[in-house]
């Protein structure tokens, strides 16, 4: 018996011996048993400090704040890899990128190894599904013939009209309502609410025009951008498709709340990656690694309202929906799990929680634009609140060819403008923050220098501290047996990517043009550039 399985038994036969009596020893025996359901929510491409719990004032949050004030919030949540496949990978698996053959890429081809949680949870008597964006972009494959389904089963009939031209048309939550419709009555279920916001493209200055939001709403720009009003009106266009998802998912907890079914419901809300503007998305510093987290579960968590402060990994998740499942990974045919189950922190209130004091980050390819379709690799890890990364290919541009366009940064109004004032006026500060080429080693106090400004690789006062970081990363993933660091890190350039911009250097070698969406944002072209 695990210590979940103990914890609900003990915990329950408590409650209804004193309730009801030992004349309901059946009742007992069946709620003993009884699994706690899943809702797992994930925006995409939103950054931790964008949601109310965090104290920001210029995105209204209510769900993700009720998840958070009845459960734990989160303050150093992790994904190993900031981007989408990469990162819904690192979740499924309960493993690291660089563990993941193919699959630490994005838009790569899943090998057929590796099982995810969802798979497992549905050979194990739950009700499995998702709504829109699972595990993507890449090709999932096939089992037995049959596409899989990496995070279960698509409810994806209901459609609506959103309040922007350039957002879902999916009705998530009445999607999710036909999901709990269709479940059988004795099973627990396991749902993956997938949005695809705040994902680009956004409709220009929807967040003033529809979403009522003021320019002087936002109370900090990052240093890395220039702070002008179409910086600020493109963040605006953000929060309002957070706030989208936000109301999505308090519908969710509605109808959970109307079915009886909201205690006994894991709730877990966080976002796959940083949100999508320069230096943040697909990139390895502080905003784009660190994510919002809160988990809410009436029948499980001890003292809610609490706030964590220690590490979290996003491959915890999986061992911890696997655990209190009742499942070991290993018999149901998973590879071996790398992360560690999040039950004891939901278990028991502590000053902090041993192994939970550093993370591992990294990245390989993730949109190409290069030779060859070449990535650009890098290592890193943080620890009390210092981040050491180790970028390996120094020569390349760490976001894509400037010829084809820095592909891996989503076209914007920010990353237009960016390009322009180096265009346009000759100013090349912004674009060598967030395009420009970079040291083999960074070293950050993210605490004081949260924008990763004042790299601090070079000043001897942090010598030590930087030689000894850097030595725990190399040791921790020679133990996870990195191929990066194993010196065999070429096979992760040599993973066929399946996406659209595929080989793309080449054709444009050939005098194929560039398509304006990938690079720009056509709303934005209409209204002018550097119009600040």
């Amino acid at each position: 018996m695990n210590r979940v399985y103990f914890f609900l038994t003990i915990s329950l036969s408590c409650f209804l011996f004193f309730s009801c009596g030992n004349s309901d020893a059946n009742k007992t025996n069946e709620i003993e048993t009884k699994r706690p359901n899943i809702l797992f929510a994930i925006a995409d491409d939103a950054s931790w400090k964008h949601f109310g719990a965090y104290g920001c004032n210029w995105v209204k949050t209510p769900a993700f704040d009720r998840v958070a004030k009845e459960g734990i919030l989160f303050t150093r949540a992790y994904t190993p890899n900031a981007k989408c496949a990469p990162s819904r990978s690192c979740i499924l698996t309960g493993r690291n990128s660089w563990q993941l053959e193919q699959a630490a890429n994005h838009s790569p081809h899943f090998p057929a190894k590796f099982k995810t949680y969802a798979e497992t949870l549905g050979e194990n008597d739950y009700w499995v599904g998702s709504v829109a964006k699972g595990w993507a972009p890449g090709n999932a494959g096939k089992k037995n013939g049959i596409p899989r389904q990496l995070t279960g089963p698509k409810f994806d009939t209901h459609q609506l009209t959103p309040p922007g031209d350039k957002m879902s048309k999916n009705d998530y939550s009445k999607n999710f309502e036909d999901f709990l419709d269709k479940k059988p009555d004795d099973q627990p279920f396991c749902f993956w609410f997938g949005s695809h916001e705040p994902h680009r493209a956004y409709e220009y200055n929807i967040g003033a025009s529809k979403g009522g939001k003021k320019l002087s709403d936002i109370s900090e720009v990052p240093t890395f951008w220039p702070d002008v009003d179409s910086v600020r009106t493109d963040m605006l266009d953000y929060a309002f498709e957070i706030e989208y998802f936000d109301g999505h998912l308090s519908r969710m907890l509605k109808k959970l709340e109307e079915t009886g079914e909201l205690d006994n419901t894991i709730v877990i809300v966080t976002a796959d990656n940083g949100m999508p503007f320069p230096r943040i998305k697909g990139d390895i510093y502080e905003y784009s690694h660190h994510l919002p987290l809160a988990i809410m579960w009436g029948n499980g968590i001890k003292n809610p309202g609490r706030v964590v402060k220690d590490y979290v990994n996003f491959i915890d998740f999986a061992p911890t929906f696997l655990e209190l499942a009742n499942i070991n990974p290993t018999k149901a045919g998973m590879q071996p799990i790398t992360g560690n189950s999040l039950t004891d922190v939901l278990f028991e209130e502590k000053e902090s929680y041993p192994n939970r004091d550093f993370v591992l980050v990294g990245k390989e390819r993730h949109d190409v634009g290069r030779p060859d379709d070449q990535g650009y690799p890098i290592r890193g890890i943080i620890r009390d609140d210092m981040l050491y990364l180790k970028n390996f290919k120094t020569d390349r541009w760490p976001k894509g060819n400037p010829e084809t366009g820095y592909l891996n940064t989503d076209g914007s109004p920010t990353k237009s403008y960016i390009l322009n004032t180096r265009r346009i006026k000759g100013d090349e500060k912004y674009w060598q923050l967030n395009l420009g080429k970079r040291e083999a080693e960074e070293f950050y106090n993210v605490k004081e220098d949260p924008f990763c400004m004042n790299n601090l690789a070079n000043n001897e006062k942090f010598s030590d501290l930087k030689t000894k970081m850097a030595k725990e990363m190399t040791d921790k993933l020679t133990a996870q047996e990195d191929p990066r660091i194993l010196g065999k890190g070429d096979i992760f350039d040599n993973y066929e990517y399946s996406g659209k911009v595929a080989n793309f250097y080449e054709r444009y070698m050939k005098g194929e043009k560039i398509p304006t969406f990938w690079v720009e944002d056509s709303d934005y072209e209409k209204v002018g550039i550097l119009k600040d």
